[in-house]
């Protein structure tokens, strides 16, 4: 089957889950038919305009390629670009998805830009811009054009809501641990290109549901199951931690083998699916050869993912002095591993700041 045309042109502004501050999860998108002057979408928020203009330094053109449509004939600079960002798309308050957010409000160009997440995040947002922690550059007053930002509150679940104009998304909660306050909760994103309907899968930070004591990720897997590959073929997610971590040091992230567990998952929702109402095109399930003593439920997953591409986040760095980054190689390693044992047929890639790809 062949894949969909890619409807969206991101660049990794930073994919790292710390210490590093440098390079924290941030990410700017626009739909692939338009350019970047008719609006971005920044997913978290980590890293910013700094990381941008270093990205710029390396690759000028970063931003500009034959085959987008721009009337521009010299390169952006950190500032035009974040000026050009409409909305703010933020899966949790942590400092690592927001830190720019907050550095670089005050200094933002262009018009108001919106601040979109569920309505607990901008509460947490709120006591960050209070005139204590950072001056106060963000209401929810409309017509407020005095601050920089507008608070926006998602729905969960229910329906897909407008980010700019054909691109919008739908919100689910996933478990991010837990704390004195009870469960911590982050958020994944179907980001959809409305005249098409293809979407992608972005995660915010989370645990796994084996783990956690309020498991929401099931939700989000059985979601995707009815699109995939035909109308959803990219998923974001994050592996914080090597296989060597133990999973009670994990605090609310996850490890290769419990991002395999993960995916194993979604596989068994995509076999569902197929079982319950065969989609023409979909691919053929193998036949079974020989009873697999670790499936849970007894269905046969090998190939579920086939023509899906998974993008690991998040990967902790360990600053130790090396010069490239080991824990991110070893974490991919180890993924790559343990799903070829599943035979899911899924692609393992590993995100990398500065990359510009297509989804």
């Amino acid at each position: 089957m062949a894949l969909p045309s890619r409807s969206f042109d991101v660049v990794i502004v930073g994919e790292g889950g710390g210490p590093d501050e440098t390079n924290l999860s941030a990410y700017l998108f626009k739909a692939s038919t338009a350019s970047w002057e008719s609006g971005i979408v920044a997913l978290e928020a980590g890293s910013g305009q700094g990381a941008v203009q270093k990205l710029l330094q390396r690759d000028p053109d970063l931003f500009n390629s034959p085959d987008q449509p721009s009337a521009r004939t010299k390169p952006y600079s950190a500032t035009e670009i974040y000026s050009l960002v409409r909305c703010f798309l933020i899966s949790h308050a942590h400092l690592d998805h927001v830190n720019s957010l907050v550095i670089s409000a005050g200094s933002l160009s262009g018009p108001r830009k919106r601040l979109c997440a569920a309505r607990q995040t901008l509460t947490d947002l709120e006591s960050v811009f209070s005139d204590r922690i950072w001056p106060n550059l963000a209401s929810w007053n409309e017509d407020d054009d005095d601050h920089k930002l507008l608070y926006t509150a998602l729905g969960m679940n229910d329906a897909y809501e407008p980010l700019i104009t054909d691109v919008s998304v739908r919100t689910f909660p996933v478990s991010h641990g837990h704390n004195v306050a009870g469960n911590y909760d982050s958020a994944a994103f179907f980001i959809r290109y409305d005249p098409t309907g293809h979407e992608f899968l972005f995660f915010g930070d989370l645990e796994p549901d084996a783990l956690s004591l309020s498991p929401q990720t099931i939700n989000v897997w059985r979601a995707a199951a009815t699109k995939i590959p035909a109308s959803l073929d990219t998923i974001f997610i994050e592996c914080s931690w090597p296989s060597s971590r133990s999973d009670d040091a994990l605090y609310g992230h996850l490890k290769p083998e419990h991002l395999a567990n993960e995916l194993e998952a979604l596989a068994t929702e995509v076999v569902k699916v197929r079982n319950a109402t065969q989609v023409p095109g979909s691919p053929a399930r193998p036949v079974r050869k020989k009873q697999r003593t670790n499936a849970s439920p007894p269905s046969d997953v090998r190939g579920a993912l086939t023509g899906v591409r998974v993008i690991v986040t998040h990967c902790k760095d360990t600053l130790d002095g090396a010069p490239d980054r080991p824990n991110q190689t070893l974490i991919i390693k180890q993924i790559k591993a343990l799903v070829e044992e599943k035979e899911l047929g899924v692609e393992i890639l590993a995100a990398q700041q500065g990359m510009r790809i297509q989804v």
